[in-house]
């Protein structure tokens, strides 16, 4: 796992600020508000498991808001499964529904919705959970169905969800032991337990959950492109030739998903570069630098592709993120 925050290398005036800082770049952007600032604490720690992220936390007693406003700006569109490993009392508001969590609990929720957290302090300094996100299009269940189990506590001691708590807490612990194409397998394993365990909630038998060789190898050719990004040759012909499949049958792959190759790159790079863009750290970076960075080498051609994706232009949305400065610098 890369650590992504750690308070400890912070002085305590720093740590609320910077732990918001962290999660809007490892997770989602949300508003965070820490109990006691000066006491507060935390750690960061992400393993990228193909198209799915790993990420282990830690944190003193907080509030946390993901607003409408916030999605508006970024939206991921992932979902995400938590595990609560220790401390005090927990609780979610999503989707007019309240869940209040203790360890040993699963939760699931979406970032294309508002939500309210919270972590209370408990028996521990911290507490702490492990979340697992992922991509919406490879959960193999319809979106309407699992409205009904967004903040809804499920049990991560027994049946299923006890398998998927068990996999979660042992790849978290041993990740030191995985190379990255284990991790990518390894992902693969974890959404299909999160798959089974979603779907015995809602009393289904998965019938289309089974994953094909199709799926893994979309599994696969997903996981290169999120790697290679930043490569301004990274066409169909050139994903399609690094697996050893005709373009055709690349594009059909990517069919069956709902999207086209180029749609897929381009969507994935146009996140990132709203990321960096909403990124305090980054506001002294020309906007052209930040496009070309993630493939898109005219500036003109990115300024309409990033209208066409937000409805506005770079610089005033940019601008619209600007809400206060940052001071701090990843360890």
């Amino acid at each position: 796992m890369e650590t992504v925050f750690d308070s400890a290398v912070l002085p305590a005036h720093e740590r609320a600020e910077a732990f918001e800082d962290a999660a809007a770049q490892t997770l989602v952007t949300t508003r965070i508000e820490v109990v006691d600032p000066a006491t507060f604490g935390g750690r960061m720690e992400a393993l990228l498991l193909g198209p799915a992220q790993l990420t282990r936390l830690s944190y003193g007693a907080l509030l946390s808001q993901r607003t409408p406003r916030m999605i508006r700006q970024s939206d991921p569109e992932q979902y995400q499964v938590g595990l609560i490993r220790r401390g005090g009392p927990q609780g979610i508001d999503q989707a007019r529904r309240t869940a209040r969590l203790a360890p040993g609990d699963l939760i699931f929720y979406d970032s294309s919705r508002p939500f309210d957290c919270y972590a209370e302090a408990g028996p521990w300094t911290r507490s702490e959970s492990i979340l697992l996100q992922f991509p919406k299009q490879l959960l193999p269940l319809p979106d309407s169905r699992l409205a009904g189990l967004l903040a809804r506590p499920l049990p991560g001691t027994r049946g299923a969800g006890r398998l998927l708590a068990g996999f979660l807490t042992t790849l978290a612990d041993e990740h030191g032991s995985c190379s990255p194409h284990d991790a990518a397998r390894l992902g693969h394993v974890l959404l299909d337990l999160a798959a089974a365990t979603l779907a015995h909630h809602l009393d289904s038998d998965l019938p289309s959950a089974a994953r094909t060789s199709q799926d893994v190898l979309y599994l696969r050719i997903t996981s290169f492109v999120e790697r290679h990004l930043r490569d301004r040759e990274l066409t169909p012909a050139a994903v399609a030739a690094a697996h050893q499949i005709s373009v055709r049958h690349l594009h059909r792959l990517f069919q069956r998903h709902g999207t086209s190759v180029c749609a897929y790159i381009t969507s994935r790079r146009m996140d990132l570069c709203r990321r960096d863009l909403a990124d305090p750290r980054l506001r002294r970076v020309p906007i052209g630098s930040i496009a070309s960075r993630w493939g898109f080498p005219d500036p003109s051609q990115f300024t309409r592709a990033f209208r066409r994706c937000t409805g506005m232009s770079p610089s005033h949305y940019r601008g619209l993120t600007a809400d206060r400065p940052r001071t701090w610098r990843p360890a």
